[in-house]
C-alpha cells in the first residue's frame, strides 16, 4: 500500500483542529515519517498507526515544529521493542540539535544517524534537494524505478504463456521475442516533500513530475509579504510549483494559525493556479491515496486514475524556535 497518513497540518502555533507537522508515508514495505513536530506520538494514536512501521525519519530542518515530536516518537518505539533499524535523516548543520532531541529518548532503538549537507541521493530512490528557508533545510523526493506492464494481447499472440512469461520478464528475451514487444513502459511513482521555503530551484526540482506532492501554503497570497520575510509559500506559489511541475496531486498543508481551521480561502487559490493539479488542503488525521497508475491503451496516451482521499480508520493498526518556522 501507498499512503500518506496527515498526523498533523498546523505551522509555528498549533490549534484546536490543527497538530504541529507529521506525515507518514506508507511506500510499500516502509514507513517514512516526515518532520514530527510536537504531539506527534499522541497523534500516531489518533490515527491508528503503529510505532512498528516507521522505517526512516526524514527531517526538513531543526526549526521545533518539525522536530519536537522526535524524542517522544522514539521513545514510543523503544517501549513497543521495534526490532528494524530506523534510519534518521536530517541536515548536518542540525546535528547538535538532532542529538540534543535522541539523548533525551528513551534507549533501545536501533537508530543510524545520517546527516546530509548536499543535494543527492541519501537511501534507496530518496533523495535531497536543498529549499531556501531561514535555517538550512532540505526537501525530500522518494522514486519508483520506471517498470513495465505486460500486455496480454501481444503476449498471446507471441505464443508466450505460463512460466515462460517470467522467463522472459527475468532474460529481456525470449524465443526471439523482446519485452519491449509485449509490453509498455510504465512510469515509476514519485512523490515529494516540499516544507518551508520560498519559492526556490530546488522546491521545483523536488516536485518535477510527480504523483504526490506535500507542500507548504503557509500564507494567503494577500499575505505575500510576510511569506517574503518568513521565507515560506503563499498558496498561489505552492499551486505554481504543481503546475509548473507537472505534478498530479497537490496537497496543501502547513497552515498559519491565523487562518483558524478554516483552509477554504487557501484551497481555492492553490487551485486557482494548479493547472491539471487535483488540490487536497489536508486535515489532521486525514489519510491521502496515491493517483491510480497511469494506465496504457493502444494508440493513446496515458491515462491518471483519481486521487482518493479519506479521513482517518480507527480500526487500522498495521513543531518553532522563534518566529514562523
Amino acid at each position: 500500500m501507498r499512503q500518506l497518513v496527515v498526523l498533523g497540518t498546523a505551522s509555528q502555533v498549533p490549534t484546536r483542529t490543527r497538530n504541529h507537522n507529521g506525515y507518514l508515508l506508507r511506500w510499500d514495505g516502509e514507513g517514512l515519517l516526515f518532520d514530527p513536530g510536537e504531539g506527534t506520538q499522541r497523534q500516531m494514536i489518533h490515527a491508528g498507526v503503529s510505532a512498528n512501521m516507521i522505517t526512516r525519519i526524514c527531517l526538513t530542518h531543526v526549526h521545533g515544529d518539525h522536530c519536537f515530536g522526535l524524542p517522544g516518537v522514539l521513545s514510543r518505539m523503544a517501549l513497543d521493542a521495534v526490532p528494524h533499524p530506523v534510519h534518521l535523516h536530517f541536515p548536518s548543520s542540525g546535528g547538535d540539535v538532532v542529538r540534543a532531541l535522541v539523548s533525551v529518548s528513551t534507549p533501545g532503538v536501533d537508530l543510524r544517524l545520517h546527516p546530509h549537507g548536499e543535494a543527492g541521493p541519501v537511501g534507496d530512490g530518496l533523495e535531497v534537494q536543498p529549499l531556501k528557508h531561514r535555517i538550512e533545510t532540505y526537501g525530500y523526493r522518494l522514486v519508483e524505478p520506471d517498470g513495465r506492464t505486460l500486455l496480454p494481447e501481444r503476449l498471446q499472440a507471441a505464443g508466450i504463456s505460463g512460466p515462460e512469461t517470467g522467463r522472459l520478464q527475468r532474460q529481456g528475451s525470449l524465443a526471439g521475442v523482446r519485452l519491449d514487444d509485449v509490453s509498455a513502459a510504465r512510469p515509476g511513482q514519485r512523490f515529494a516533500f516540499v516544507m518551508d521555503t520560498a519559492p526556490c530551484r530546488g522546491a521545483e526540482e523536488l516536485a518535477d513530475g510527480v504523483d504526490l506532492l506535500v507542500a507548504e501554503s503557509t500564507f494567503a497570497d494577500d499575505d505575500a509579504g510576510l511569506a517574503g520575510q518568513y521565507r515560506h509559500l503563499t498558496a498561489g506559489q505552492a499551486g505554481e510549483l504543481a503546475a509548473h511541475a507537472g505534478a498530479r496531486t497537490l496537497v496543501l498543508t502547513h497552515f498559519s494559525a491565523r487562518y483558524g481551521g478554516d483552509a477554504t480561502l487557501l484551497s481555492a487559490q492553490a487551485r486557482a493556479r494548479a493547472g491539471t493539479a487535483a488540490v487536497i488542503a489536508a486535515e489532521d488525521l486525514q489519510r491521502i491515496g496515491f493517483p491510480r497508475r497511469r494506465r496504457w491503451s493502444p494508440g493513446a496516451a496515458l491515462q491518471r486514475g483519481p486521487v482518493t482521499a479519506s479521513m482517518p480508520n480507527p480500526s487500522f493498526s498495521p513543531v518553532s524556535q522563534g518566529g514562523h518556522s
